[in-house]
């Protein structure tokens, strides 16, 4: 009974690492683990745990940062530095690679949801997309940190449903799943665990937990829960990915090439039945849905902190920047057009922003004169700094990556 009352108290705990859980789950996600699946099987599985591993690492200092400092990583950014050319720098990075990188990214979030909504009732993404980023933007409105938190979560477990049921139906090989986890790097894989590892591991979301969690507990007496909503959470989004991953392993050959995965519902009903073609068309919805929401929401928390004004969900200017960002991704998937070079720009400025926040996020979280007592112990920065050299090193292959796409390389 005991062990039963435990779960049930971690359960009640869920909250802030949800939304982060569902901001990283996004279309993109699916995207890249679902492809990753039919060209090379299982055997990048070890990716995924390893991308948890270092989500759950940078996204406990963000939440410990929130609830002891008061302040979000935005705030800390801009406050740190008394150099004012510094601290003007830092901002329009900030704002440059989180506003508009979110603007940009949004509309992809809004027309994957759409297209699992197209896959289940056959009306056009490019209409669903506006209805689906109207609803968004009405939780958004509503100011309530609790209900956005509800629907979050709620979604969330709707995700982790039909992709774990989906990866059940269709019967993985449990040998070859087995051996996923023992890390290997298959001829050509390279660019996949990039992919999966940036996918999950998202600048972002370190502003959007920094000033989420203060929305839901009121210091450092109530670190515990924190911590444990914050493994919990993000092992869940593993193991959806995971979960996901598994689905294309087993549907399809290795070596396949899947070029939309909007399409991947419609490919696994011939091989696994209706069952498997709904779960899947739901779970991509879900993942649209709470990216499209969560994108926003981080945004506004980056832009409003480093800007220095007031993070509160009900506050006019607050709402306009995750207004503005929201409108960017409604009127695109309503022309079903992606912002191309929107989205470049975006991943140039988060490949360099996110060694940056990392690299300060780990240099704040030694500073007494903000945490006191709850700076980071010598494993955490020791876990934290190669977590971060892994991310110097993605920042890096994101940015050689994007040149050689616009014939700089």
């Amino acid at each position: 009974m005991g062990g039963i009352m435990n779960i049930t108290d971690r359960l009640k705990s869920v909250g802030p690492g949800a939304m982060v859980a569902a901001a990283f789950i996004g279309p993109g996600t699916v995207t890249t683990a679902s492809v990753t699946g039919a060209r090379f099987g299982y055997a990048l599985i070890w990716t995924i745990v390893f991308s948890i591993i270092a989500t759950i690492v940078l996204q406990e200092m963000s939440a410990r940062l929130g609830l002891v400092s008061g302040d979000g990583l935005g705030e800390a950014l801009r406050d740190q530095f008394d150099n004012p050319a510094v601290s003007l720098v830092s901002v329009a990075l900030v704002v440059s690679a989180i506003g508009i990188g979110t603007a940009a990214y949004e509309t992809g979030n809004i027309l994957g949801g759409a297209a699992g909504l197209e896959g289940l009732t056959g009306v056009s993404a490019n209409v669903w997309g506006p209805v689906m980023g109207i609803f968004a933007g009405l939780l958004l409105w509503t100011g309530k940190y609790k209900l956005i938190e509800k629907a979050l979560v709620g979604l969330v477990s709707i995700m982790a449903v039909s992709f774990l049921i989906d990866a059940i139906i269709i019967g993985p090989d449990l040998g070859a799943l087995a051996g996923g986890f023992v890390p290997s790097v298959p001829e050509g894989s390279e660019f996949l665990i990039t992919g999966l590892i940036g996918t999950t591991v998202v600048g972002y979301n370190l502003f959007l937990h920094a000033g989420s969690v203060q929305e839901r507990w009121s210091g450092p007496s109530e670190l515990n829960e924190s911590r444990a909503d914050t493994v919990l959470s993000i092992v869940i989004g593993g193991l959806i990915t995971i979960a996901i991953l598994v689905t294309a392993a087993a549907a399809f050959p290795v070596g396949t090439d899947i070029e939309n995965v909007s399409t991947m519902a419609e490919q696994i009903e011939p091989l696994v039945g209706t069952h498997a073609k709904v779960l899947f068309a739901v779970g991509l919805f879900a993942a649209g849905f709470t990216s499209a929401t969560t994108a926003p929401l981080a945004g506004a928390y980056a832009t409003a902190g480093a800007l220095g004004w007031e993070t509160d969900l009900s506050s006019t200017k607050f709402r306009a920047v995750w207004g503005s960002i929201l409108l960017v991704g409604i009127v695109f998937s309503g022309l079903g057009y992606s912002p191309v070079e929107a989205i470049l720009f975006a991943q140039v400025a988060n490949g360099v922003l996110l060694p940056i926040v990392a690299v300060f996020l780990i240099y704040i979280m030694n500073d007494r004169d903000i945490l006191g007592s709850y700076v980071n112990s010598t494993t955490q920065n020791i876990v934290g700094g190669l977590v971060t050299l892994i991310v110097v090193w993605l920042g890096f292959r994101t940015l050689y990556t994007v040149a050689g796409s616009v014939g700089v390389f």
